[in-house]
């Protein structure tokens, strides 16, 4: 285990926002990306005391008969009451933060990032030293998502913006900002940022 930990940064951004394809950018700089939604995934199945804290909350019917998280039933469940999102927020949230520290800490680079859609409004901004807010106009997030997520509504698409933070309040947390439209190239405004971040190591 390395006793060097890197500058902690957040990587944000709306629902079609790009910000994944950003956090690409940054790996492509030898920046390591922890891709915290794909982790929480991963650590719901197999992280022992948080499956445990989920049956205790949902009930045993959470996991199948191998252990497996049960989507359709916690989607079910779950994501159709405020107050079952909140309890379940309140459960993946602090594993998913100790399993990135344990994950950044194994690292030797300068900074690395943490890809993560509700960092603002999850409270994970506290535990990180700078965020970076990818910004995009709603009107071509709208149009994004439709044409990459075949299977969602506009209507559903409005929901899942309508549970974060405005664009604009997020700008205003963050500590940089990169504006991803179509008169706004990515790669110089990520290596400005890169820039940035090496010198305050």
């Amino acid at each position: 285990m390395s006793n060097h930990m890197p500058i902690l940064v957040g990587i944000t951004g709306g629902i079609g926002s790009g910000k994944s394809t950003v956090a690409k950018i940054f790996s492509l700089l030898s920046i390591p990306v922890y891709f915290a939604d794909h982790r929480a995934k991963w650590l719901m199945s197999h992280d022992e005391s948080l499956k445990i804290e989920i049956i205790n909350a949902f009930g045993a019917l959470s996991y199948d008969s191998e252990g497996s998280l049960d989507r359709t039933f916690l989607a079910n469940t779950v994501f159709s009451d405020p107050e079952k999102i909140k309890t379940i927020n309140s459960l993946v949230h602090p594993a998913v933060g100790k399993d990135f520290l344990a994950w950044a800490s194994q690292q030797t680079t300068p900074y690395v990032l943490k890809e993560a859609a509700l960092i603002f409004e999850s409270g994970g901004n506290q535990a990180l030293d700078f965020v970076i807010n990818v910004s995009s106009p709603l009107k071509v997030r709208i149009g994004r998502i439709l044409m990459r997520d075949s299977f969602r509504s506009e209507e559903q698409v409005n929901q899942i913006i309508n549970q974060q933070l405005p664009d604009e309040q997020k700008n205003e947390l963050a500590d940089f900002v990169i504006k991803n439209t179509d008169n706004k190239l990515l790669i110089p405004q990520v290596l400005e940022i890169h820039q940035k971040l090496i010198s305050k190591q």
